[in-house]
């Protein structure tokens, strides 16, 4: 009888959360293993995530294509790229404070709470009525959308053991596939239809709602008791305010403010000094946002580095992919988003692929390794696409860059997942996306200097040039379109500010030296693309390829 009392009483108590004592040293392979739910449970909590999941990567992928639409209506092209990183830099930020809100007060609270965020910011964003308007619409929707895109693989941690993981991973991955499928395909459709690109941010409230509902009544998750501990809100602020100089400082360098000046000067001391703030704050703290223990984890290190340079490759190409085949190939919104289809479609084969494979054997440093020289390979085949009129290399350097991101992205967590203690499973995890995030922002501010850089440049040659040519006929009295071009350019500066449409309205001789020039210029995104790819094969080929812990697949039972 008290047996039977006993372990009915055990069936109450929480599965998927047993953590050791705080106060102990442990290890991966000292530390008691979780109990596990049946995969039925795994289930029902797989489809809140699902639902969520998909709402908040749409945001991200859907806009790329409607920029230029945008910035065309509301004006302001030298503030595109923060359109983007608004969102991107408060999401990063954000990151590793929900991982250790959720550790405190729990992952459900913490999931609909960033759900209610992101609804509210994505109606302030729909019915933005200026560029400045919009930009704080998206750093607040991008707040919820840290938490939507950093919760789901804390909680299938929790939930699933670190080998049967990389089936799930797999399907994490096919979530972030698809969005990016269907974000330029549906963002074409919006713009290019009588509903117009506002639709870009109003489309996802419904479904966004839909996902809240579900979790509300379908996530039925055991978490860990909420611990009285106070939250680490100096550290945050330090990390918050170190990432965002740095963003800052690329967005603004070599464009609005010159590498050689006082102002960058003062943003790169600045983001030091805030650095190295955020570590002495974090030592010291109770419970540190990113405890600094860590760092001593060889793993940890190189999966957040090699996920730096997956995050900023990524969002790179998904931000100015549509932009260059928009104002360079004259394409609609709609049939620019199709053209990403072969970056997603590898990526989606080969990330569900790899998940199945590492469930089954538990290996995975060959699929890092590989994919990082498949992005070098594609970058390098992107970077010849001025030297191919057709789009021949486009498409083939999608593809084998689609394929290594989906080689990397979500083996980099399992990996650091598998490395770390339990206790350190939900602030590791967060800590990785947030370096893959930081990665995003920095990349998108980074490629976009690059770009306004080399097309600012490019047209002032070009009108340098045209000046240089009305002279000449001027003296000969020859009247060679000289001038018709040199008034043009004088325009153009501005016209490469607006919509596509626009651009390709100019007088031919005008629009072939614009549209020469953002070619000129998404070469430099490209080219930039090889050395970060070269750097985070680096980082992952010193990873240790220690197989994923666990005790094979979880129950089917309920």
């Amino acid at each position: 009888m008290e047996q039977s009392l006993r372990g009915k009483s055990a069936s109450r108590e929480p599965v998927a959360n047993v953590r050791p004592p705080t106060d102990r040293p442990t290890t991966p392979a000292t530390e008691p293993v979780p109990d596990y739910p049946p995969r039925p449970v795994v289930r029902r909590i797989m489809v809140g995530l699902v639902l969520a999941m998909l709402t908040s990567m749409l945001t991200n992928s859907i806009i790329g294509t409607a920029l230029p639409t945008i910035m065309g209506e509301l004006g302001g092209q030298d503030r595109l790229a923060w359109v983007a990183t608004a969102a991107l830099l408060t999401m990063t930020a954000s990151t590793p404070v929900w991982g250790k809100l959720s550790d405190l007060w729990g992952r459900k609270l913490l999931f609909q709470v960033a759900l209610g965020i992101f609804i509210v910011a994505s109606l302030a964003a729909g019915f933005a009525q200026d560029i400045n308007w919009l930009i704080a619409a998206r750093a607040l929707q991008g707040l919820g959308v840290g938490g939507l895109a950093t919760l789901p693989n804390i909680i299938l941690g929790d939930v699933v053991s670190p080998r049967e993981r990389g089936r799930y991973s797999g399907l994490i991955g096919m979530v972030f596939g698809v969005s990016t499928v269907l974000g330029p395909l549906v963002g074409g459709f919006l713009v290019d239809s009588p509903l117009g690109w506002r639709w870009c941010f109003l489309i996802t409230v419904p479904l966004a709602v839909v996902a809240f509902t579900v979790i509300q009544f379908m996530f039925r998750m055991p978490f860990a008791p909420r611990r009285k501990a106070p939250v680490d809100w100096w550290g945050a602020s330090l990390i918050f305010s170190a990432a965002s100089t740095v963003i800052v400082l690329l967005s603004l360098g070599g464009t609005q403010i010159p590498w050689n000046s006082p102002a960058a000067y003062a943003m790169g001391i600045a983001s030091v000094l805030l650095t190295v703030l955020a570590v002495v704050v974090e030592r010291r703290a109770a419970e540190p946002i990113i405890p600094t223990r860590l760092f001593r984890d060889r793993t940890f290190v190189l999966a957040s580095a090699g996920s730096v340079t997956v995050g900023m490759m990524m969002f790179g190409l998904i931000i100015y992919m549509p932009q260059y085949l928009q104002m360079v190939h004259g394409m609609s919104p709609t049939v620019s988003g199709l053209m990403t289809l072969p970056l997603v479609g590898s990526f989606l084969v080969t990330s569900i692929g790899s998940g199945y494979a590492i469930s089954g054997s538990g290996r995975w440093k060959v699929y890092p390794v590989v994919g990082m020289v498949l992005c070098v390979i594609g970058f390098t085949v992107l970077s010849m696409a001025q030297i191919d009129p057709g789009l021949t290399t486009v498409i083939v350097g999608q593809i084998l860059v689609g394929l290594g991101f989906g080689l990397n992205m979500q083996i980099l967590l399992l990996a650091t997942q598998s490395s770390l203690p339990l206790r350190d499973m939900a602030s590791g995890t967060a800590s990785v996306t947030f370096f893959r995030n930081l990665g995003g922002a920095m990349g998108v501010a980074a490629f976009g200097a690059v770009m306004v850089g080399r097309l600012n440049t490019e047209l002032a040659a070009a009108s340098t040039a045209a000046r240089e040519a009305l002279a000449t006929d001027t003296a000969t009295g020859v009247d060679t379109g000289a001038e018709e071009l040199s008034i043009g350019l004088e325009q153009a500066a501005e016209s490469a500010q607006g919509s596509p449409e626009l651009v390709h309205s100019l007088p031919g001789p005008v629009r072939d030296v614009v549209v020469g020039a953002f070619d000129h210029a998404m070469l430099g995104v490209f080219v930039a693309g090889i050395p970060i790819a070269v750097i985070g094969l680096v980082a992952v080929s010193f990873m240790k390829g220690v197989p994923l812990r666990g005790g094979g697949p979880a129950r089917d039972d309920d």
